[in-house]
């Protein structure tokens, strides 16, 4: 009997133990799954006779080190800081590694030693990283394998509110992690665009958006998505001209959301004074100029020169920011304040579907004619545990686990799906999911 280590069993990871379950008596598995929460984690176990639940901490060096040391595989669902802990354990004790997470600097490093010890440390294996590189190196080789040369590549994801659900002005709710939506771009985006290199800086992120539309969910704005640069060499398009990775919103998202990075309200590097004792009106007005003569919302519309009933003041009312609530937290940050309204109102509800959106554009150019291949993905949750979200991170890790375990890839050192032996046969199985791609092609 084979036994998989899961460490982690929030939101992304019910999809990715329902999997393995699923196939446990067939592939003669059990797995143990840690959570700092037993309750969390007996949860997403449901009682299956292969499955068991402990309580981990990742702090405790004799717990971590016993239940690796006894692991055939170990996924690590926890926050990516810890991934490094997780590894250096795993590399002592030669074990397969596979995380959804982005390969960190720490990871990295670990490849020689983990080719040594004869062990594989998958990474990026989600939606985004994830499902992101695999759907789009399988085209770009195709295209490579054709004798095309790659002009441009821009790609896209968001995680969204299914259309039949979306009923509220921002046409969105949480479908992951709170916090990092509310901090989501701080720091530099940068991307290539026919031949020139852009910065731009989280001040200006949601000004400058691009548009698209999704064959059978209509329109989407674009907003810059980190470092799209460093792809290049990932995908081997290093004299590729333009090179854009993107997050995608509904219309009018970015303009709304663009005044509470304005105001600073998404910053996390300071403790608002009395925040405890503060209504959501007084926190708004923090960051607006002294004026005895102007309400909250006049100098709100002022500052950004829109009317008083424009969609954006809309929006921002129906979150409540005008009201007297009190936010009742004590030494919270703008950002924490800020979380802490839009889950009043963002949270999915009891019979919610998410949405996960996805497109690539490759245009490329063969036989001197330039060609534009648009492939898209849609995938909609089936209910709030088994999410879209959940199914699209935890259903490529689960297939990549099984794979390894099998011995169907047999790969070494530090990975990402960005090889047709990893990507393929993931990409295969995911088909069964729903999880597959539409592309149409046009001449340009």
């Amino acid at each position: 009997m084979k036994k998989i280590l899961i460490l982690g069993a929030g939101l992304s990871s019910s999809s990715l133990i329902k999997y393995l379950l699923d196939h446990s008596n067939e592939h003669n598995w059990k797995i143990k799954v840690g959570d700092v929460s037993l309750s969390v984690a007996k949860e997403k176990i449901m009682n299956h006779p292969n499955g068991e639940a402990f309580e981990f901490d990742i702090f405790n060096e004799i717990q971590k080190e016993e239940e690796i040391k006894n692991a055939d595989a170990v996924i690590s669902m926890l926050p990516a800081r810890f991934h490094p802990l997780v590894a250096a354990c795993c590399l002592k004790n030669k074990k397969h590694m596979l995380t959804a997470s982005y390969v960190s600097d720490e990871m990295k490093a670990l490849n020689e030693e983990a080719k040594i010890a004869g062990i594989a440390f998958l990474n990026e294996l989600g939606v985004d990283p994830g499902i992101d590189h695999m759907s789009a190196m399988k085209v770009v080789d195709k295209i490579k394998a054709d004798g095309g040369k790659m002009l441009s590549f821009k790609s896209s994801t968001g995680g969204l509110i299914a259309p039949e659900y979306d009923n509220n002005p921002w046409n969105y709710k949480f479908t992951w992690n709170p916090r990092n939506v509310v901090v989501a771009g701080q720091g530099v985006s940068q991307y290539k665009q026919n031949g020139d290199i852009k910065y731009l800086p989280y001040h200006q992120l949601f000004e400058r958006i691009e548009t698209t539309t999704v064959p059978g969910l209509g329109e989407f704005e674009i907003y810059p998505n980190r470092d799209s640069l460093k792809f290049r060499a990932a995908y081997n398009l290093l004299d590729i001209p333009t090179m854009f990775r993107g997050t995608m919103r509904r219309p009018g998202y970015c303009r709304a959301w663009n005044v509470f990075v304005q105001l600073g309200m998404t910053d996390d590097t300071y403790v608002v004074e009395n925040s405890e004792n503060l209504s959501y009106r007084q926190f708004v007005n923090l960051f607006l100029n002294y004026d005895e003569k102007h309400s909250v919302e006049e100098k709100i519309a002022a500052k950004f020169n829109i009317s008083m009933d424009s969609d954006i003041m809309y929006r921002l009312k129906w979150l409540g920011l005008f009201e007297h609530t009190k936010i009742g937290l004590k030494d919270a940050t703008p950002a924490q304040i800020l979380q802490q309204i839009l889950v009043d109102k963002w949270l999915l509800g009891k019979d919610d579907k998410d949405l996960i959106v996805m497109q690539h554009q490759f245009e490329y150019e063969q036989s001197g004619k330039k060609h534009r291949i648009t492939s898209s993905l849609v995938v909609i949750g089936i209910d709030t545990v088994q999410t879209a979200m959940a199914i699209t991170v935890g259903i490529p890790l689960a297939i990549a686990c099984k794979l390894l375990l099998t011995g169907s890839i047999n790969v070494t050192g530090v990975h990402t799906p960005v090889k047709k032996e990893l990507y393929e046969p993931i990409l295969h199985e995911l088909e069964s999911y729903g999880i597959k791609f539409n592309e149409e092609e046009i001449e340009l």
